[in-house]
């Protein structure tokens, strides 16, 4: 059989004076279910999920519902782990709503599931930014080239470079008055040898030892409490003495 190509052949009504207006009823028709396959998609909002739930398992879950079209897992730039939280869109906002409204406050994985139905205005546009691409642990360059292994011509490389650093810092010190001395950043590391275990005590016994008190003391009398409270308790007289008047008789 030949496959015929093209737009779809006009329907005829079976009365002609009625062509009109059923060419009208077949329009109406067509454009609503145009508009059916057109759906518009509805993101929820998914939180307090519980651990070991990624993108896979999430998606799998939620698909029961509807047909998700997009999955975004909030995940950590440092440690990669997932934060907790998750925007899932789905195809029709409809099916959206349904999900928010029944799965909100659901217990799953000893944690009760929070879901919220967010509308158009409040999904910002980067909200689904790289939600199809794979997730890969960070890698964190700068430290695996940091304890990388060195060979001896790059380690006195490295040498040189912090002995500039530590110039540079001295003279912006000195530049600006400020008076500070520091251990140099590049030094030999000291061995811990029994001869400089020995120096080392020596050095603590000198100075337990030393006599000398640089710090100015205070010294005030102690008064003793009895006294204290005899002074408190006796009255001052004065020395002159009070004459008795003699009643006239």
């Amino acid at each position: 059989m030949a496959a015929f190509s093209g737009p779809a052949k006009p329907l005829l009504s079976l009365n002609p004076q009625e062509q009109a207006k059923f060419q009208k009823q077949v329009a109406q028709v067509r454009q609503r279910a145009a508009q059916q396959e057109k759906l518009t998609p509805g993101v929820v909002y998914v939180g307090h999920i519980p651990r070991g739930l990624f993108e896979p398992q999430l998606k799998a879950y939620f698909s029961q519902f509807g047909t998700v079209t997009r999955l975004k897992l909030s995940r950590s730039k440092k440690t990669g782990n997932s934060k907790g939280y998750a925007f899932v869109e789905f195809e029709s906002d409809d099916v959206a709503k349904i999900v928010a409204e029944t799965r909100n406050n659901y217990l799953f994985g000893e944690r009760l599931l929070k879901c919220d139905f967010m509308p158009p205005e409040k999904i910002h546009e980067e909200l689904f930014k790289d939600w199809d691409v794979p997730f890969s642990k960070p890698s964190y360059p700068a430290v695996k080239r940091y304890n990388k292994k060195r060979t001896l011509k790059e380690k006195l490389r490295m040498e040189k470079r912090f002995k500039n650093k530590e110039k540079l810092l001295r003279k912006k010190l000195a530049k600006k008055g400020i008076v500070y001395n520091f251990p140099p950043l590049v030094g030999s590391t000291p061995v811990c040898t029994p001869t400089f275990l020995e120096r080392r005590k020596s050095e603590v016994a000198e100075m337990n030892d030393d006599d000398e008190d640089n710090e100015i003391t205070f010294k005030q009398p102690v008064l003793d409490i009895k006294e204290e409270i005899q002074e408190a308790q006796t009255p001052i007289r004065s020395g002159k003495k009070r004459r008795r008047r003699r009643s006239k008789q």
